[in-house]
């Protein structure tokens, strides 16, 4: 009796041995086969070491032995780690040459898979919006019923004091796990608006126009919406200095678009500028109350460090550049050349 009782336990030692052996080597086995790709692995909220240990089985493919076998053996390294309740939620991604221990490394530090999503410079708000309702990775949290809703809850949720929005948002590429929210992204580009915008600032000359940072955004996102060629925003930027020293009107089509805001149609016609809104800069002097785009860095340098410049007039040439002139009589001739004669 006590010489199999002897065996008995010698056996199950001898076995427990085998096991541990078998699993040091297994948690540092590459779980893809050498040729695979990355392979996504998907962590609920609140999942169970059983329910994590499946994901994990699904994703391997290198190992021959059958899933239940691989998901056992899962439960035995979160249990034996005692770290199965460190496991963050969220997206992840088995890699080539990812092993068992360094998979759970991944887990547990949160190293989830991280997405892209671009604001673009010149979009307005609306536009971001449009953007981040179709990011189907991102948590909705923004009300959707009109764009005056989303405003006032964004405002509200990231402090803006104005309620405006418009122009806050610095144009940029930002990187997001999936589960984190809309407002999440819009927060990291408040933030990068903020602090591009006070850099510039602080290199404000001693004799500009501009009163606070509120209105160098302001001008700058005009200024973005004004030209595409880069060569041309310090002279434009020149031109609407200029014209705010001595009072005269900006007369810029681009703040009259955003005041018809979605009834504009792609035609902008006389009746169209000659029809007062808070945004028409040629019914009404100085800027206009909110930025109409998102500017980004070369635009709010543009506007805070304007080229030095007489002229008080542009005209697009056609082809993304622009004619200055420092009389109306030059502006008129360049207006035949370039708009009437094209």
């Amino acid at each position: 009796m006590f010489k199999w009782f002897k065996r008995a336990f010698a056996l199950i030692f001898l076995s427990g041995l085998v096991l541990a052996a078998i699993g040091l080597w297994w948690i540092h086995q590459p779980m893809l086969e050498p040729a695979a790709s990355s392979t996504p692995l998907l962590v609920a909220q609140g999942a169970s070491a059983g329910q994590v240990a499946r994901s994990a089985a699904a994703a391997s493919n290198a190992s021959a032995a059958p899933k239940w076998l691989t998901e056992l053996a899962w439960v035995g390294l979160l249990r034996a780690s005692g770290k199965a309740r460190s496991i963050k939620s969220g997206e992840y991604e088995v890699a080539p040459g990812d092993t068992p221990r360094r998979l759970l490394e991944k887990l547990v530090d949160g190293q989830q898979v991280l997405r892209q999503l671009t604001i673009v410079e010149g979009w307005t708000f609306r536009q971001i919006l449009q953007t981040l309702q179709k990011e189907k990775r991102l948590a909705q949290s923004i009300p959707g019923q009109s764009q005056q809703n989303a405003e006032k809850f964004v405002a509200q949720r990231l402090g803006i004091a104005s309620g405006r929005v418009e122009g806050r948002f610095f144009p940029d590429t930002y990187r997001f796990a999936t589960g984190q929210t809309d407002l999440d992204v819009l927060r990291a580009a408040a933030l990068a608006m903020d602090k591009q915008l006070s850099a510039a600032w602080d290199k404000r000359p001693a004799a500009t126009v501009l009163q606070s940072p509120e209105q160098a955004l302001i001008l700058a996102s005009i200024v973005e919406k004004e030209t595409g060629a880069a060569a041309d925003r310090g002279q434009i930027a020149g031109v609407f200095h200029n014209r705010l020293r001595i009072g005269m009107r900006l007369q810029t089509d681009p703040t009259v678009i955003y005041g018809l805001g979605e009834s504009f149609d792609g035609n902008l016609r006389k009746v169209d500028l000659l029809t007062d809104t808070p945004f028409n800069t040629y019914t009404r002097a100085g800027l206009p109350p909110t930025p109409i785009a998102m500017p980004g860095k070369a635009a709010i340098d543009a506007a805070i460090q304007p080229a030095a410049t007489n002229a008080m007039y542009f005209v697009a040439r056609g082809d993304g550049t622009s004619q200055f002139s420092a009389t109306l009589a030059e502006h008129n001739r360049a207006v035949d050349k370039y708009i009437r004669g094209r």
